[in-house]
């Protein structure tokens, strides 16, 4: 994990340096291995580095190509930057680091935007083209890596995290109030707003490019694709090609100069990874966390998986290592977790801080298997309640009144002060929820 940020002015006042190394600073618990920073006329960038491949020098960034027109500050991985490497090489490009970031560099130099089609990893980037004097920002497939930005007149911000945007004097605070009617509909946030006004989050899939009038064009460079045909019948060919599919997305992220560990819950998805991952190091760290059980009811015996952890452990030999939270320990960390989040969400934040915390202090990559219920859908709790439809409208609608996790529509104008309430009314949540299924193109009525 690394942190990148960035300034552009279109309004002829100067780039101040100690701004822009403020900014740079906020992102240290990113990357805390190196740092520099960058500027030329109406830009600057930023970048902390967590050194994970080419752990020497050589991987210093802001990154310049070999001509000196085209400037890099990149947070990622890319699982297929030794292929590309490869590829670059035979058209005659040199390299003078085993990073990624070299070839993410000069792939966007020989492709341009096409390079990022060729990509197969996670990453959040930002290429000044000195010569053009425009800027391009991209963010991965599947929104992995953070990329928020902040554009008002005259000044434009990125970062990795919200936190480096604010440090700079022309950021204004305020709070975004139809992201706060998203939040209190679903404690998620489903657009690209964030709960601080004026910033935004380049969506995954996405490319912006930025021009040196202040004009900014964003544009969607891939999506989901459920249309495509899938003719095998034959049980047995499929879970073959499935066990060979994940064999090789887990052991793509093998790849590093440093030592890797995984998560491990007692769930399948971190159990599957890490019996894949261990196949590859004698000593694989795992890390669980554990609940407190001696004041617990029945129900809650089943919040805790540290048995079925070990074991697991076991059977793949691991290094295995527990923390066990109490109660008190959320409110104890609340505030340092709130710092991290920033533009917040539902999900296992308490927890994951601090199993994060426990990992950190052995290895610098952790596996996770985040999102593996949702692509085998688990949990079908989820979803059952919208399995028979007369049409998409009639799913959309009991999807919506599902996911309405916290203030309902019907009590929203009791719910907002007089004063709020005029700014939300308009800005209804059912169409962002309906707009997040905007492609789905089957069919939703009963069967016979």
């Amino acid at each position: 994990m690394c942190g990148i940020t960035g300034v552009m002015r279109f309004d002829g006042k100067p780039l101040r340096i100690p701004v822009l190394q403020r900014m740079t600073d906020m992102l240290m618990h990113r990357g805390p291995d190196d740092g520099g920073i960058w500027t030329n006329q109406m830009i600057g960038l930023g970048h902390r580095r967590l050194s994970i491949i080419d752990l020497s020098p050589a991987g210093h960034q802001p990154m310049l190509n070999d001509d000196g027109t085209l400037i890099i500050v990149y947070n990622g991985e890319l699982y297929n930057y030794l292929q590309l490497k490869a590829e670059l090489q035979a058209k005659g490009y040199q390299f003078h680091s085993g990073t990624d970031t070299e070839v993410v560099l000069k792939a966007y130099q020989e492709w341009g935007v096409e390079a990022i089609k060729r990509f197969n990893g996670m990453f959040a980037f930002a290429v000044w083209n000195i010569l053009k004097q425009q800027l391009f920002l991209a963010r991965d497939r599947y929104g992995i890596k953070p990329l928020y930005y902040y554009s008002v007149p005259g000044l434009f911000l990125f970062g990795s995290e919200i936190k480096a945007m604010a440090v700079h004097p022309d950021f204004n605070f305020g709070v975004s109030v139809p992201a706060m009617n998203e939040y209190f509909s679903f404690q998620n946030i489903f657009s690209d707003l964030t709960l601080f006004e004026n910033i935004k989050i380049l969506p995954a899939g996405y490319t912006m490019l930025i021009n040196s009038d202040g004009g900014i064009y964003q544009e969607q460079y891939w999506d989901y694709n459920f249309t495509e045909g899938f003719n095998n019948t034959d049980e047995r060919e499929i879970l073959e090609e499935l066990s060979r599919l994940f064999d090789q997305a887990v052991n793509r992220q093998l790849i590093g100069d440093v030592e890797i560990g995984s998560y491990l819950s007692g769930g399948m998805d971190s159990g599957a990874i890490t019996s894949v991952a261990a196949q590859n190091f004698s000593d694989l760290r795992t890390f669980t966390c554990g609940f407190d059980l001696s004041n617990v009811t029945r129900a809650e015996f089943s919040f805790d998986e540290r048995a079925k952890a070990e074991y697991i452990s076991s059977l793949n030999r691991t290094l295995h290592y527990e923390v066990i939270l109490k109660a008190g320990d959320m409110e104890r960390v609340l505030n340092r977790m709130v710092w991290h989040q920033e533009d917040l969400r539902v999900g296992q934040s308490y927890p994951n801080y601090y199993v994060s915390d426990l990992a950190a202090r052995f290895v610098k990559v952790i596996l996770s298997g985040a999102g593996g219920d949702e692509l085998f859908a688990g949990y079908p709790w989820r979803y059952y309640r919208a399995m028979v439809n007369h049409n998409f409208e009639d799913y959309a609608d009991k999807y919506y009144r599902y996911w309405q996790r916290l203030i309902p529509d019907s009590i929203k104008s009791e719910f907002y002060q007089p004063s709020i309430y005029p700014e939300i009314w308009d800005y209804q949540t059912r169409d962002v929820f309906k707009n997040t299924l905007k492609k789905f193109s089957g069919d939703c009525s009963p069967e016979d």
